[in-house]
Protein backbone atom coordinates (compact mmCIF):
# COMPACT_ATOMS: atom_id res chain seq x y z
CA UNK A 1 0.00 0.00 0.00
CA UNK A 2 2.69 2.62 1.12
CA UNK A 3 4.72 1.26 -2.08
CA UNK A 4 1.53 3.03 -4.74
CA UNK A 5 1.90 6.42 -2.21
CA UNK A 6 5.49 7.12 -3.40
CA UNK A 7 4.40 8.90 -6.41
CA UNK A 8 2.24 10.58 -5.12
CA UNK A 9 4.46 11.71 -2.08
CA UNK A 10 7.16 12.87 -4.18
CA UNK A 11 4.56 14.62 -6.80
CA UNK A 12 3.31 16.48 -3.73
CA UNK A 13 7.04 17.70 -3.02
CA UNK A 14 7.50 18.84 -5.93
CA UNK A 15 4.92 20.85 -5.97
CA UNK A 16 5.29 21.95 -2.97
CA UNK A 17 8.68 23.08 -3.89
CA UNK A 18 7.68 24.75 -7.68
CA UNK A 19 5.39 26.99 -5.32
CA UNK A 20 8.29 29.35 -3.57
CA UNK A 21 10.96 31.12 -5.92
CA UNK A 22 13.84 33.51 -5.06
CA UNK A 23 14.08 37.12 -6.44
CA UNK A 24 18.20 38.60 -6.45
CA UNK A 25 18.48 41.74 -4.88
CA UNK A 26 17.96 44.95 -7.30
CA UNK A 27 15.70 42.78 -10.02
CA UNK A 28 12.08 42.03 -10.08
CA UNK A 29 10.32 39.17 -11.42
CA UNK A 30 7.35 39.11 -13.68
CA UNK A 31 4.34 36.72 -12.89
CA UNK A 32 2.05 35.36 -15.60
CA UNK A 33 -0.90 33.39 -14.63
CA UNK A 34 -2.32 30.92 -18.00
CA UNK A 35 -0.21 33.90 -20.21
CA UNK A 36 -1.75 37.04 -18.70
CA UNK A 37 0.08 39.06 -16.51
CA UNK A 38 -0.35 38.91 -12.91
CA UNK A 39 2.20 40.71 -10.56
CA UNK A 40 5.68 41.69 -10.16
CA UNK A 41 7.79 40.26 -7.68
CA UNK A 42 10.47 41.95 -5.84
CA UNK A 43 13.64 40.65 -3.81
CA UNK A 44 13.57 38.26 -1.32
CA UNK A 45 11.36 34.29 -1.11
CA UNK A 46 7.98 34.80 -3.30
CA UNK A 47 4.88 32.37 -3.41
CA UNK A 48 3.14 31.52 -6.75
CA UNK A 49 0.49 28.54 -7.47
CA UNK A 50 2.17 25.70 -9.16
CA UNK A 51 1.13 24.91 -13.14
CA UNK A 52 -1.04 28.14 -12.90
CA UNK A 53 1.48 30.86 -11.97
CA UNK A 54 4.98 30.42 -13.62
CA UNK A 55 7.99 33.44 -13.81
CA UNK A 56 7.77 35.18 -17.22
CA UNK A 57 10.76 36.49 -16.99
CA UNK A 58 13.17 38.63 -14.37
CA UNK A 59 14.34 42.67 -15.22
CA UNK A 60 17.74 43.78 -13.60
CA UNK A 61 17.40 47.12 -11.36
CA UNK A 62 20.51 48.06 -11.52
CA UNK A 63 22.55 50.82 -13.41
CA UNK A 64 22.97 49.86 -17.15
CA UNK A 65 25.42 51.17 -19.41
CA UNK A 66 25.58 50.81 -23.34
CA UNK A 67 28.10 52.03 -25.33
CA UNK A 68 27.13 53.34 -28.92
CA UNK A 69 29.75 54.11 -31.38
CA UNK A 70 28.23 56.28 -34.37
CA UNK A 71 29.82 57.72 -37.55
CA UNK A 72 28.74 60.51 -38.64
CA UNK A 73 30.36 63.48 -40.67
CA UNK A 74 30.99 67.13 -39.66
CA UNK A 75 30.12 70.77 -41.21
CA UNK A 76 33.76 71.17 -42.79
CA UNK A 77 33.01 67.64 -44.09
CA UNK A 78 35.04 65.66 -42.03
CA UNK A 79 33.96 61.81 -41.16
CA UNK A 80 34.67 61.10 -37.35
CA UNK A 81 33.69 58.22 -35.26
CA UNK A 82 31.66 58.74 -31.12
CA UNK A 83 31.52 56.74 -28.90
CA UNK A 84 28.50 57.26 -26.83
CA UNK A 85 28.00 55.78 -23.15
CA UNK A 86 24.70 55.54 -22.06
CA UNK A 87 24.16 55.01 -18.37
CA UNK A 88 19.98 53.94 -17.45
CA UNK A 89 18.60 51.64 -15.63
CA UNK A 90 14.72 50.06 -15.27
CA UNK A 91 12.24 52.29 -12.94
CA UNK A 92 10.77 50.18 -10.55
CA UNK A 93 7.36 51.06 -10.63
CA UNK A 94 7.10 50.43 -14.15
CA UNK A 95 9.20 47.65 -14.16
CA UNK A 96 5.66 46.02 -16.42
CA UNK A 97 5.91 49.06 -19.24
CA UNK A 98 9.91 47.91 -19.78
CA UNK A 99 9.33 43.74 -19.92
CA UNK A 100 6.12 44.18 -21.83
CA UNK A 101 6.74 47.13 -24.32
CA UNK A 102 10.15 46.61 -25.28
CA UNK A 103 12.11 43.20 -26.67
CA UNK A 104 15.25 45.19 -27.30
CA UNK A 105 15.90 48.05 -25.08
CA UNK A 106 19.93 48.22 -26.17
CA UNK A 107 18.19 48.60 -30.25
CA UNK A 108 15.75 50.70 -29.37
CA UNK A 109 18.79 53.31 -26.95
CA UNK A 110 20.83 52.66 -30.41
CA UNK A 111 18.92 53.89 -32.52
CA UNK A 112 17.67 57.58 -30.62
CA UNK A 113 21.36 57.94 -30.34
CA UNK A 114 22.38 57.25 -33.77
CA UNK A 115 19.72 59.94 -34.33
CA UNK A 116 20.24 62.62 -32.26
CA UNK A 117 23.95 62.22 -32.64
CA UNK A 118 23.61 62.84 -36.68
CA UNK A 119 21.02 65.88 -36.00
CA UNK A 120 23.77 67.65 -33.89
CA UNK A 121 26.97 66.86 -35.17
CA UNK A 122 26.73 67.58 -38.76
CA UNK A 123 26.08 71.59 -37.49
CA UNK A 124 29.57 71.68 -36.11
CA UNK A 125 32.93 71.69 -37.67
CA UNK A 126 35.11 70.03 -36.05
CA UNK A 127 37.19 71.47 -33.40
CA UNK A 128 33.98 72.10 -31.88
CA UNK A 129 32.55 68.52 -31.63
CA UNK A 130 35.43 68.70 -29.02
CA UNK A 131 34.62 71.68 -27.55
CA UNK A 132 31.20 70.86 -27.27
CA UNK A 133 31.01 67.60 -26.73
CA UNK A 134 28.80 68.39 -23.55
CA UNK A 135 26.29 69.41 -25.46
CA UNK A 136 26.17 66.90 -27.65
CA UNK A 137 25.60 63.81 -24.35
CA UNK A 138 23.15 66.45 -22.92
CA UNK A 139 21.28 66.10 -26.29
CA UNK A 140 21.15 62.71 -26.19
CA UNK A 141 19.93 62.26 -22.63
CA UNK A 142 16.96 64.60 -23.17
CA UNK A 143 15.84 63.03 -26.11
CA UNK A 144 16.40 59.35 -24.44
CA UNK A 145 14.45 60.29 -21.07
CA UNK A 146 11.74 61.29 -23.22
CA UNK A 147 11.06 58.78 -25.33
CA UNK A 148 12.03 55.92 -23.02
CA UNK A 149 10.54 57.00 -20.03
CA UNK A 150 7.52 55.65 -21.64
CA UNK A 151 9.00 52.34 -21.88
CA UNK A 152 9.96 52.61 -18.76
CA UNK A 153 13.24 53.41 -18.75
CA UNK A 154 15.19 55.83 -16.57
CA UNK A 155 18.20 57.53 -18.46
CA UNK A 156 20.50 58.24 -15.98
CA UNK A 157 23.68 59.86 -17.83
CA UNK A 158 25.40 60.16 -21.16
CA UNK A 159 28.78 60.41 -21.78
CA UNK A 160 30.78 61.33 -25.00
CA UNK A 161 33.65 59.10 -24.39
CA UNK A 162 35.42 59.27 -27.23
CA UNK A 163 36.04 60.96 -30.58
CA UNK A 164 37.67 59.86 -33.35
CA UNK A 165 38.58 61.64 -36.54
CA UNK A 166 39.79 60.27 -39.56
CA UNK A 167 43.35 58.71 -39.43
CA UNK A 168 44.26 61.08 -42.00
CA UNK A 169 42.58 64.59 -40.48
CA UNK A 170 44.15 63.71 -37.22
CA UNK A 171 47.70 63.29 -38.42
CA UNK A 172 47.26 67.09 -40.12
CA UNK A 173 45.83 68.06 -36.90
CA UNK A 174 49.23 66.86 -35.35
CA UNK A 175 51.30 68.20 -37.92
CA UNK A 176 49.40 71.99 -37.12
CA UNK A 177 49.49 71.33 -33.78
CA UNK A 178 53.52 70.73 -34.17
CA UNK A 179 54.02 73.89 -36.29
CA UNK A 180 52.06 76.09 -33.90
CA UNK A 181 54.19 74.73 -31.37
CA UNK A 182 57.53 75.49 -33.66
CA UNK A 183 56.39 78.99 -34.56
CA UNK A 184 56.19 79.86 -30.51
CA UNK A 185 59.69 77.92 -29.84
CA UNK A 186 61.21 80.24 -32.36
CA UNK A 187 59.41 83.36 -30.64
CA UNK A 188 60.74 82.56 -27.21
CA UNK A 189 64.11 81.86 -29.05
CA UNK A 190 64.21 85.21 -30.63
CA UNK A 191 62.60 87.06 -27.52
CA UNK A 192 65.50 85.42 -25.60
CA UNK A 193 68.07 86.32 -28.35
CA UNK A 194 67.51 89.77 -28.39
CA UNK A 195 67.04 89.98 -24.94
CA UNK A 196 70.89 88.75 -24.55
CA UNK A 197 71.99 91.40 -26.95
CA UNK A 198 70.39 93.94 -25.13
CA UNK A 199 71.72 92.76 -22.35
CA UNK A 200 75.31 92.58 -23.88
CA UNK A 201 74.90 95.60 -25.67
CA UNK A 202 73.91 97.27 -21.72
CA UNK A 203 77.28 95.96 -20.44
CA UNK A 204 79.60 96.80 -22.97
CA UNK A 205 78.05 100.42 -23.12
CA UNK A 206 78.58 100.29 -19.05
CA UNK A 207 81.74 98.59 -19.18
CA UNK A 208 83.05 101.75 -21.78
CA UNK A 209 81.35 104.16 -19.64
CA UNK A 210 83.41 103.06 -16.67
CA UNK A 211 86.87 102.36 -18.66
CA UNK A 212 86.30 106.26 -19.79
CA UNK A 213 85.71 107.55 -16.23
CA UNK A 214 88.79 105.49 -15.44
CA UNK A 215 91.08 106.76 -17.95
CA UNK A 216 89.35 110.48 -17.07
CA UNK A 217 90.26 109.92 -13.82
CA UNK A 218 93.57 108.74 -13.96
CA UNK A 219 94.55 111.52 -16.64
CA UNK A 220 93.45 113.85 -13.83
CA UNK A 221 96.02 112.70 -11.32
CA UNK A 222 98.48 112.71 -13.94
CA UNK A 223 97.81 115.77 -14.86
CA UNK A 224 97.42 116.72 -11.10
CA UNK A 225 101.12 115.19 -10.18
CA UNK A 226 102.78 117.00 -13.72
CA UNK A 227 101.28 120.33 -11.92
CA UNK A 228 103.06 119.88 -8.61
CA UNK A 229 106.03 118.41 -9.85
CA UNK A 230 106.44 122.04 -12.19
CA UNK A 231 105.46 124.01 -9.11
CA UNK A 232 108.17 121.92 -6.93
CA UNK A 233 110.96 122.74 -9.80
CA UNK A 234 109.36 126.31 -10.04
CA UNK A 235 110.60 127.11 -6.39
CA UNK A 236 114.12 125.60 -7.12
CA UNK A 237 114.96 128.37 -9.96
CA UNK A 238 113.53 125.85 -12.72
CA UNK A 239 111.18 127.54 -15.48
CA UNK A 240 107.61 125.55 -16.84
CA UNK A 241 109.28 124.74 -19.87
CA UNK A 242 112.57 123.29 -18.56
CA UNK A 243 110.31 122.01 -16.05
CA UNK A 244 108.10 120.34 -18.58
CA UNK A 245 110.80 118.95 -20.44
CA UNK A 246 113.14 117.27 -17.91
CA UNK A 247 109.80 115.78 -16.49
CA UNK A 248 109.39 114.09 -19.93
CA UNK A 249 112.93 112.78 -20.12
CA UNK A 250 112.31 111.24 -16.87
CA UNK A 251 109.21 109.73 -17.47
CA UNK A 252 111.30 108.07 -20.72
CA UNK A 253 113.75 106.36 -18.69
CA UNK A 254 111.68 104.92 -16.22
CA UNK A 255 109.68 103.64 -18.74
CA UNK A 256 112.76 101.60 -20.36
CA UNK A 257 113.80 100.65 -16.47
CA UNK A 258 110.63 99.40 -16.49
CA UNK A 259 111.11 97.30 -19.87
CA UNK A 260 114.33 96.34 -18.63
CA UNK A 261 112.93 94.58 -16.19
CA UNK A 262 111.12 92.18 -17.97
CA UNK A 263 112.82 89.58 -19.62
CA UNK A 264 110.23 88.38 -21.74
CA UNK A 265 109.09 91.36 -22.84
CA UNK A 266 108.64 92.02 -26.67
CA UNK A 267 108.11 95.68 -26.84
CA UNK A 268 110.44 98.00 -28.66
CA UNK A 269 110.46 101.58 -27.99
CA UNK A 270 111.46 103.65 -30.80
CA UNK A 271 113.48 105.96 -30.51
CA UNK A 272 115.93 104.18 -28.31
CA UNK A 273 119.10 105.57 -28.83
CA UNK A 274 121.08 107.09 -26.46
CA UNK A 275 120.43 110.12 -27.92
CA UNK A 276 117.02 109.59 -28.05
CA UNK A 277 116.80 111.76 -24.29
CA UNK A 278 118.51 114.87 -25.90
CA UNK A 279 116.62 114.78 -29.04
CA UNK A 280 113.15 114.22 -27.14
CA UNK A 281 113.98 117.40 -24.85
CA UNK A 282 115.50 119.54 -28.03
CA UNK A 283 112.10 118.98 -30.23
CA UNK A 284 110.05 119.63 -26.98
CA UNK A 285 111.51 123.06 -26.20
CA UNK A 286 111.23 123.69 -29.68
CA UNK A 287 107.62 122.76 -29.82
CA UNK A 288 106.47 124.53 -27.04
CA UNK A 289 108.48 128.14 -27.95
CA UNK A 290 106.73 127.92 -31.50
CA UNK A 291 103.41 126.93 -29.19
CA UNK A 292 104.07 130.46 -27.18
CA UNK A 293 104.78 132.35 -30.36
CA UNK A 294 101.39 131.22 -31.80
CA UNK A 295 99.55 131.95 -28.63
CA UNK A 296 100.93 135.82 -28.67
CA UNK A 297 100.29 136.52 -31.89
CA UNK A 298 96.56 135.26 -31.46
CA UNK A 299 96.64 137.48 -28.80
CA UNK A 300 98.13 140.32 -30.23
CA UNK A 301 95.36 140.04 -33.55
CA UNK A 302 92.37 139.93 -31.21
CA UNK A 303 93.49 142.69 -29.35
CA UNK A 304 93.96 144.31 -32.45
CA UNK A 305 90.77 143.41 -33.70
CA UNK A 306 88.90 144.95 -30.60
CA UNK A 307 90.87 147.89 -31.02
CA UNK A 308 89.37 148.48 -34.93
Amino acid sequence: MSFYLIPFILFAFVILFSSFFTVKQQSAAIIERFGKFLSIRQSGLQLKIPIVDKVAGRLSLKIQQLDVIVETKTKDDVFVKLKVSVQYKVIRDKVEDAFYKLDYPHDQITSYVFDVVRAEVPKMILDDVFLKKDDIAIAVKTELNDAMMEYGYDIIKTLVTDIDPDAQVKEAMNRINAADREKTAAQYEGDAARILIVEKAKAEAESKRLQGQGIADQRREIARGLEESVLVLNKVGINSQEASALIVVTQHYDTLQSIGQHTNSNLILMPNSPQAGSNMLNEMLASFTASNQIGEAMKEAKEKKKKE
